[in-house]
């Protein structure tokens, strides 16, 4: 079976690369410095002869609600219309918990386009909804920066490592088309604050935190429940934030070589 994924040079992508690597596919990467490019359209045909499933963990190069829609919609129609030419089978797509509760996040209506582009086409699908990743909480902190302190609103988070994301994506792959929404997320629950707290000890940053329940994350404000999974199916993940944060500290520690 052919498998191409978009995005695999990315974190999650390339975790997810060597999670399927040992069995009997054929997994081809494809983005813009292996010469695929989804947005202009570049390569694709190509790059899906033959692939009976396509997975994206894409993403757009910003934050910026404007960039973000028009890489998720230009990418989303190019790569959907590919691979319905190429007979593919099934497409996952990596999308975030809290898309469909977080309207006013420009990134967030963008990736609710992705979706909406997904679950239009005539190509079997699963959508699979992650909680952010542990890698990323640090940018989400920066991101509360307000001159010498944080500004972070106390609402819920569950995160998840970037290593359990990828391997829910290869269960998912592995499997049938769902023609729904599957969410992701780690295994505890802590405050925006608290987890931010834990970062920052961390890193050794004495900046002090101002909890905010009207504090923006991302141009947005938090409900208490916007991070955390809702309704849908839920694929539990096995690691720790305290173990993972350990492992973060002892590399950071680790001399250079």
């Amino acid at each position: 079976m052919k498998i191409v994924v978009v995005g695999g040079t990315g974190m999650i992508g390339s975790k997810l690369v060597d999670a399927l690597a040992g069995r009997s596919l054929e997994i081809e990467i494809a983005s813009p410095s292996r010469g695929v490019d989804t947005v202009t359209g570049e390569g694709l045909a190509e790059a899906l002869s033959g692939a009976q499933m396509v997975v994206d963990v894409s993403n757009s190069p910003t934050f910026d609600q404007d960039a973000a829609l028009a890489f998720f919609e230009a990418s989303g129609r190019n790569l959907l219309a590919a691979e319905e030419a190429a007979g593919v089978q099934h497409h996952v797509v990596l999308s975030a918990v809290g898309t469909d509760r977080l309207p006013d996040c420009g990134y967030f209506r963008a990736k609710m386009m992705q979706e909406v582009i997904v679950r239009s086409a005539n190509v079997p699908y699963t959508v699979v909804r992650s909680t952010p990743f542990f890698e990323y909480i640090n940018g989400i902190v920066e991101a509360a920066a307000e001159g010498d302190s944080l500004r972070i609103s106390p609402a819920l988070i569950q995160p998840i490592a970037g290593d359990d994301v990828a391997l829910a994506l290869r269960d998912v792959v592995l499997g049938r088309a769902q023609n729904r929404e599957l969410e992701i997320a780690g295994p505890d629950r802590f405050r925006l604050d608290e987890i931010a707290r834990e970062i920052l000890a961390a890193n050794e940053d004495p900046r002090p935190i101002v909890v905010d329940p009207k504090a923006l994350y991302f141009g947005a404000v938090l409900h208490n429940d916007t991070l955390v999974p809702g309704d849908h199916q839920r694929i539990a993940a096995p690691t720790r934030f305290e173990d993972w944060l350990r492992r973060y500290v002892a590399q950071s520690l680790a001399p250079a070589n």
